[in-house]
């Protein structure tokens, strides 16, 4: 099979000739891998598959200093707080959903896909719902404003509901096959807010998602997620991406549960790619192929590759999933 073949026979539910490397975000190490650039990592890193370009457009202050046109304040390019407290701050910090054209340039997208038309082309960034909601208001500000005024909550995941379809539709009109969307919605405890209240403000928002889009979606999370996989389900989701090891997922246990309903990616712990034991890293290899099986999985890290990893041990995460199952490096 072709990278993207394989890619869509799991998302198909059929059997493909190997498990398929997806591993989502790979942020960092670039020169220290010995990679082109961040996209041409995936297929020189021996992935099946390649991120769709995208940029910040010029004017943003995201990732810079100041406060951006979603109302999130940003200092020395990290997140700090958002701004958005009333409903004229929602207005003030809800651009035109055209806007979204400034992500993307088509003739970089066209490029990437003309380089590597064997691979399958996706798109994946932290823009969900839930998580838009409170970077734009502010975590504990959301929180609090729960008890205050929850239909301005719910007018902020509404926005940020049409945002993500801007977004997403834009990335499928220029060739994206599959979207992975970044909505962190739990930490090692558990989920951020009580299930009840998950069904009662969120899972639409994810169903319109899901159902204003042509192409398969995975829903990428940090944190104990267990709780929430029901959601995904009845989401309509075709997958979840992160199950973070650390947070006690547990790829086994959910893979009898969920294995038939939900494409399972991840649970890779990238917490050994920050140290030096070589072996560990490949046992943890073993261990995720073994629990995830032959059908309805795709090998990847819990979360990203990122700065502060070693690279060495990076370097033979890459290498020994080729050893194992085929591709690159």
């Amino acid at each position: 099979m072709k990278p993207r073949e394989r890619v869509h026979a799991v998302l198909e539910g059929s059997l493909p000739d190997r498990v398929p490397r997806f591993e989502v975000w790979i942020d960092a190490l670039f020169d220290e891998l010995g990679v082109s650039d961040r996209y041409a990592a995936y297929p020189e890193l021996g992935q099946d598959v390649v991120l769709m370009p995208s940029q910040t457009p010029a004017g943003s202050n995201a990732w810079k200093d100041g406060v951006d046109e979603f109302g999130c304040v940003w200092k020395g390019g990290q997140y700090l707080t958002g701004t958005v407290a009333t409903a004229e701050d929602l207005r003030r910090c809800s651009p035109p959903t055209s806007y979204a054209e400034q992500f993307f340039d088509p003739g970089r997208v066209a490029d990437m896909r003309a380089r590597y038309p064997d691979h399958c082309l996706f798109f994946g960034t932290h823009i969900g719902p839930f998580m838009g909601a409170y970077m734009a208001m502010g975590l504990e500000s959301m929180f609090r404003t729960f008890r205050k005024d929850m239909p301005l909550v719910q007018a902020v995941l509404e926005a940020r509901t049409e945002w993500c379809l801007a977004v997403f539709k834009r990335a499928v009109e220029l060739g994206a096959e599959v979207i992975v969307m970044g909505d962190d919605s739990a930490h090692r405890g558990g989920p951020m807010i009580a299930p009840q209240m998950w069904r009662e403000l969120v899972l639409s928002c994810h169903q319109r998602v899901v159902d204003g889009l042509s192409v398969p979606v995975i829903w990428h999370s940090d944190g104990k997620m267990d709780k929430l996989l029901p959601f995904a389900v009845e989401a309509g989701f075709a997958g979840v991406h992160g199950l973070e090891s650390l947070a006690g997922n547990r790829l086994d246990e959910i893979k009898r549960a969920y294995g038939d309903k939900l494409i399972l990616m991840g649970n890779a712990d990238v917490n050994l790619l920050c140290g030096s034991d070589l072996e560990a890293v490949r046992a943890e290899v073993r261990r995720c192929l073994k629990q995830g099986g032959a059908s309805g999985y795709m090998l990847s890290s819990c979360n990203s590759i990122f700065t502060g990893m070693n690279p060495a041990t990076v370097r033979e995460y890459f290498r020994y999933q080729a050893e194992l199952i085929g591709g690159e490096v």
